[in-house]
């Protein structure tokens, strides 16, 4: 006699980027099994790997986690979680009034959003004539890239990676049909403050962030912590 198969609920949420609506499931035994086996590797292909295959599976194949932004794949991944081993998580913070302090909070996964900055732009005018049109890094850009998006090394990988067109006068260069060793020479001809403003872009580009009050239990004031990024919800 065969075993029963299990009824698995559907959930929706809404993409950040587009606002497309998204069907969802909670991840199964097998999926999560794959994503500690990852994560204990600490093998940065095996875990991103492994966290595209859980995003593929729990959205029926609809998302492609290596072609939406990577904050689009944070959020999923999030809701996706919370569904899937309950939504409330324990963190230990510092207290942000004497930076030393640590206490444990609670949080809801549910309360997490993509947090969207009112200047950000993706078009960065170079000379009246000349525009560049940036895209959001995906989980692949990331691949090999420090997350520390002050560092120049960093901040200029990325800028090749994710500069989308480049528009002179009528002329559109897709990156596609730009060489690399065209695309270097044309970065390092930037003046200095554009440089910045594309590393601007990536400072002030939606990202998972969610604000939280903490009352120091020594001093008993409270302050704010901005915890940000999907390591940060797990840590």
């Amino acid at each position: 006699m065969a075993l029963p198969k299990l009824d698995t609920p559907i959930y929706e949420l809404e993409l950040p980027s587009t606002g497309e609506k998204v069907k969802y499931r909670p991840f199964l035994v097998k999926e999560q099994k794959n994503l500690m086996i990852a994560s204990e590797s600490e093998d940065e292909t095996e875990i991103q790997n492994a966290l595209a295959n859980l995003i593929t599976e729990c959205t029926f194949g609809e998302i492609d986690p290596y072609v939406v932004p990577l904050f689009d794949v944070e959020f999923m991944f999030l809701r996706i979680r919370g569904k899937s081993v309950g939504e409330k998580i324990e963190l230990n913070v510092l207290c942000p009034d004497d930076n030393k302090t640590r206490t444990d909070i609670t949080i809801n996964l549910e309360d997490i959003d993509v947090h969207m900055n009112a200047t950000h732009n993706n078009e960065i005018a170079v000379t009246d004539n000349i525009t560049i049109f940036m895209r959001y890094p995906t989980l692949k850009d990331m691949s090999n890239v420090t997350t520390d998006t002050t560092d120049v090394a960093t901040i200029f990988d990325l800028i090749k990676r994710c500069i989308s067109e480049i528009h002179d006068k009528k002329t559109i260069h897709n990156r596609i049909d730009i060489s690399e060793k065209e695309l270097e020479e044309f970065i390092d001809s930037l003046p200095s403050k554009i440089f910045e403003t594309l590393g601007e872009f990536f400072s002030s580009m939606p990202k998972v962030q969610h604000a939280v009050k903490v009352k120091n239990p020594k001093t008993k004031k409270t302050g704010e912590v901005i915890i940000e990024g999907i390591q940060s919800f797990f840590e």
